[in-house]
């Protein structure tokens, strides 16, 4: 079960002794869906700079002919950036499509997946 509390993410974890123990997850990484082929890292980071300073942005492709799969990846500086971004940017217009921003799950392609939830 999860839920947002505050913009951060909360997951009930393990049962023990009768009681729920709940594990805080937030991120500061995002991962943004829905992107049209024609989106590129500079359009990405532009849209999403104007919510907070971004660390790193990357426009997933296709190892094969270069072209975009249709997501990427967004990281902020803080928590609390990444949750106005996210709030901000979801369904929003870019390029053309409505787009689609939730937090970065455990083994996305940013970086090194440097922030494992």
């Amino acid at each position: 079960m999860q839920c947002l509390k505050d913009g951060v993410r909360i997951c009930r974890t393990t049962f023990r002794s009768g009681r729920w123990l709940w594990a805080r997850h937030s991120s500061t990484k995002l991962f943004v869906g829905g992107l049209s082929y024609d989106t590129n890292e500079a359009v990405l980071k532009d849209a999403f700079g104007r919510h907070g300073e971004i660390i790193e942005v990357k426009v997933i492709c296709d190892h094969v002919n270069g072209r975009s799969k249709g997501y990427g990846f967004v990281r902020f500086t803080s928590e609390t950036t990444a949750t106005i971004a996210l709030k901000e940017m979801d369904g929003q217009m870019l390029d053309g499509r409505n787009i689609r921003v939730h937090y970065a799950h455990r083994g996305s392609q940013l970086g090194s997946q440097v922030q494992a939830l």
